[in-house]
């Protein structure tokens, strides 16, 4: 446990907190036990540790400590008898990363949870991990908070030094104008959500853009190859036609599905197909839109098929990026974290919240596919502001 507790202290020497996710405020520290679900390299760790910086200072290991299940250590310790222990010191905050890679977790910490009512522990893990499945059903004691990568408004805060507060979707259909000022006022927009879109989704892009791809194709690697095997018991025999679906996928988005096309092309039947686009869907790899969210069963196909983000379509696409795409899953990745995102009915690309109807496009698009239809709105990708019910598509990276 010593050891444990020195790469803790480590660590938090290196914990900075000149730029701190929004997310931290809207998290309950207070619960027991809390669950922070997200894509490798989205800031799991870096903001847990943040947390414990601001809350505890970077020396105090008696009340709080972090250590990562991945460790060596847990090769030969349990993690109850961890936490056993910890407690018995007087430790009363635990912060455990990369909980998948620890077999069994789940019943361990459940049964730590029932046992040391005055422990309060924070999990971070995969988008795959799912709460119901594992050895102990933990959905009613856990309260799960979900990670994106950087938004817009983030990335300008992170890279750019300029703050903005983030905006209600409600504010920037009726008030978009007041913001387009308040930003114009200090940069140019479209030049900046130009590079956000290629480079500005991952906060590790701190590191320099050399490598940048390179380590979102190891992300998409190591979710395919370890985590939808361990996590979805995905056959090791498969990994390959998982990749090539990818493939296909990266380079045809945004899909219109044909089932007996695809299955064919990644050479799987209909239902192994289906199935594994749910998979991928929940490791955040692709994002699936239906027309009918509320009636949407098990294994139905999907209407549309997109890339999660613009960085990953980038770092995948075999050919150039088609502009078209970059702006739809620009839109949906920035929507879906606290929006029903649908594929429309209509003429026009989506149904916000079963309310709004958005079709995204540049300045050529003149409105003919919402013609007539209440509440809708262009999503131009060419604006600086607001024209009419012609909103700047990058108004919609800042509703996080």
């Amino acid at each position: 446990m010593e050891a444990l507790i020195k790469r803790h202290l480590n660590r938090m020497q290196t914990v900075k907190l000149d730029f701190v996710r929004s997310m931290m405020d809207e998290i309950d520290w207070n619960d027991r036990l809390l669950m922070i679900k997200g894509q490798k390299g989205v800031g799991k760790t870096t903001l847990m540790t943040q947390r414990i910086l601001q809350e505890f200072g970077p020396t105090n290991t008696t009340d709080v400590l972090y250590a990562s299940l991945d460790n060596i250590y847990f090769s030969t310790h349990s993690l109850l008898d961890f936490i056993e222990r910890f407690h018995a010191q007087g430790g009363k905050y635990l912060f455990l990363d990369e909980v998948h890679k620890y077999k069994g977790w789940s019943l361990e910490i459940k049964n730590a949870y029932d046992e040391f009512e005055d422990m309060h522990i924070v999990l971070s893990g995969s988008s795959l991990i799912n709460l119901i499945e594992g050895e102990a059903d933990l959905s009613r004691r856990c309260i799960t908070y979900t990670m994106q990568g950087l938004s817009f408004r983030e990335y300008l805060r992170m890279f750019h030094q300029k703050d903005f507060r983030k905006r209600t979707l409600q504010e920037i259909l009726t008030d978009g104008n007041s913001l387009c000022a308040e930003v114009n006022a200090q940069l140019r927009p479209l030049p900046l959500f130009a590079e956000y879109l290629r480079y500005g989704y991952y906060p590790f892009l701190k590191e320099g853009q050399n490598n940048y791809y390179l380590r979102i194709e190891n992300i998409v690697n190591t979710i395919i190859e370890v985590e939808l095997p361990q996590l979805k018991k995905l056959d090791v025999g498969n990994i390959r036609k998982v990749k090539s679906l990818l493939g296909i996928l990266s380079s045809g988005v945004p899909y219109t599905v044909d089932t007996v096309k695809l299955s064919s092309m990644a050479e799987m039947s209909r239902n192994t197909l289906l199935q594994y686009l749910q998979n991928l869907s929940e490791a955040r790899l692709i994002q699936l839109l239906y027309s009918d969210v509320t009636n949407v069963k098990r294994l139905q196909k999907p209407d549309k098929i997109y890339l999660e983000n613009t960085n990953m379509l980038h770092a995948l696409a075999t050919t150039k990026v088609n502009e078209g795409t970059e702006r739809e899953v620009f839109f949906i990745n920035q929507l879906s974290a606290a929006h029903v995102v649908e594929y429309s009915k209509t003429s026009a690309d989506f149904t916000i919240d079963h309310l709004y109807t958005i079709e995204v496009g540049g300045r050529s698009k003149d409105g003919k596919q919402i013609a007539g239809v209440a509440n809708s709105f262009i999503a131009s990708a060419d604006e600086e502001y607001v024209l009419g019910n012609k909103i700047p598509l990058w108004l919609f990276g800042f509703l996080y």
